[in-house]
């Protein structure tokens, strides 16, 4: 009896320690970054009729952005000391090696979720940005918003952007994320960290547009052969679909020499029956 309350004690153990280790190192963690996160809300739409500043001061419906393209969606604020740099310079280094342009097939939407900012210090963020992508036309196509915090709270709760401000520092404590929009509003995509692989944002970007911008043939291939996997933010190979696209390849290569060696062999016995006519 003895033995089998022990047994049942230390089995009861290894079942709780799992919890109790997570529970430790997640109280372990300053206050300020348990409250940090992103929680994600795909297939969740965002409000299209808040209300925003451009870079210019005018007043902007966040909708004035969507409705053609599809949307990359950055939150930052534009006197971040490190992360939100790095995240628009990953931002800026993936979309300069798409073939896709912003403004023709798709917009970006750059929003501070720090109601202090300005619009003065939002059209110099835009202008440093837009200057090293240097594309014609960009301007039209890649927009630095700012707004109060009731439209930045709508916003950042609806695309599940959980951040704190840090009253040690006087900055913002925040997680590193780029979100991918259809057309319409609704959350599509989501890429973690600072650096976004390009061939990840097309294929989310291809999606988000339902196929409207792209190769079709070609991207058709791709997305068969890539799925979006919403733990990790990214793509990863399906091996089964591989090696059916793989066989299918097969099968026609083979079919191709087939028929080609048939021919041949046609051709040649018809010049000997022909030959041998003359004769």
């Amino acid at each position: 009896m003895r033995r089998i309350v022990v047994f049942i004690w230390m089995l009861g153990l290894l079942l709780w320690m799992p919890e109790w280790a997570a529970a430790q190192s997640q109280s372990g963690l300053p206050t300020v970054l348990q409250e940090v996160g992103i929680d994600q809300r795909l297939g969740d739409s965002i409000s299209l009729d808040l209300m925003f500043q451009d870079e210019t001061g005018a007043q902007v419906r966040l909708g004035d952005y969507f409705g053609e393209r599809p949307v990359v969606l950055a939150l930052v604020y534009y006197e971040c000391p490190m992360l939100c740099t790095q995240v628009l310079n990953g931002l800026l280094s993936s979309i300069r090696t798409l073939s896709f342009s912003a403004g023709e097939e798709f917009e970006v939407v750059t929003v501070s979720f720090d109601p202090a900012d300005t619009p003065e210090l939002a059209a110099a963020k835009k202008a440093e940005y837009i200057k090293q992508y240097g594309r014609e036309g960009a301007a039209a196509g890649w927009h630095f918003l700012t707004g109060d915090p009731a439209s930045i709270d709508a916003l950042t709760e609806a695309v599940g952007f959980r951040y704190v401000a840090d009253p040690a520092s006087g900055q913002f404590a925040h997680a590193s994320a780029i979100m991918v929009l259809t057309p319409e509003g609704e959350l599509a995509r989501y890429f973690y960290g600072i650096e976004y692989p390009p061939r990840d944002l097309r294929l989310g970007l291809i999606e988000a547009s339902k196929g409207e911008i792209g190769l079709p043939v070609l991207d058709a291939v791709l997305l068969y052969c890539f799925h979006y996997d919403p733990i990790t933010g990214k793509y990863g190979m399906v091996i089964m679909n591989v090696l059916r696209l793989a066989g299918v390849a097969t099968v026609l290569v083979l079919g191709t020499f087939m028929v080609v060696m048939l021919r041949r062999d046609r051709k040649k016995q018809a010049a000997v029956y022909g030959h041998e006519v003359l004769n």
